[in-house]
């Protein structure tokens, strides 16, 4: 594939998952009120949670702001470096791969910029509704991230005789997440199965 295709066929991934991922989590945030659960199978649910963590609810340390700059900066740096492998000759299942990355890490960011600045924060039962722009629940790069997809693939109670976690209800997979976070994981995942080699050496593709 020429550089030029590259190019176009990394910018209309990025764009595609970004459109999905904002059409999801806006649907969610005005369809869904906070915390509600709209179960599809016994193993998959709708589950409409906000954190102001990286992906699947992890935390960050030095805060919302730091995260949301460092987020900003990681995607900058992310674009800048797919470019500079394409240049590179590298393939394009790899250019794939980066592109995830950087789209996921992207749609979360929208989130963190705009969503306090255009959503509101209704009490429970309501569901969010857009506002004029600034009168949101929130500043400028401190709005809240969208999750929403939920797989307790496996449930059950420790038992009672447990030392520490008697009769806890375990549950796996417990991670929310939304479309982003999926596309980063995918991305990471076939980068360290099928590019590993790029990963450590960086060999130019002929």
């Amino acid at each position: 594939m020429s550089r030029k295709n590259k190019y176009i066929l990394s910018i209309i991934l990025f764009m595609t998952v970004l459109v999905i991922d904002q059409i999801i989590k806006v649907n969610v945030k005005t369809g869904m009120y906070l915390g509600e659960r709209i179960e599809i199978t016994p193993w998959f649910s709708l589950l409409f949670v906000e954190n102001e963590g990286m992906a699947f609810g992890w935390k960050l340390w030095g805060g919302k702001l730091f995260l949301t700059l460092f987020r900003v900066v990681a995607v900058c740096l992310i674009g800048w470096f797919i470019c500079n492998e394409i240049k590179q000759k590298r393939p394009i299942g790899y250019i794939v791969c980066l592109t995830l990355i950087a789209a996921g890490a992207a749609g979360n960011i929208i989130d963190c910029l705009f969503y306090g600045l255009i959503f509101n924060n209704p009490p429970y039962p309501q569901v969010a509704e857009f506002q004029p722009w600034g009168y949101g629940y929130g500043e400028f790069l401190y709005g809240k991230v969208v999750d929403m997809f939920y797989f307790p693939l496996i449930e059950w109670d420790m038992p009672t005789w447990m030392p520490f976690y008697s009769g806890e209800h375990c549950v796996f997979f417990s991670p929310i997440f939304n479309f982003a976070d999926a596309a980063i994981s995918c991305g990471i995942v076939a980068l360290l199965l099928f590019y590993h080699k790029f990963i450590s050496r960086y060999p130019i593709q002929k």
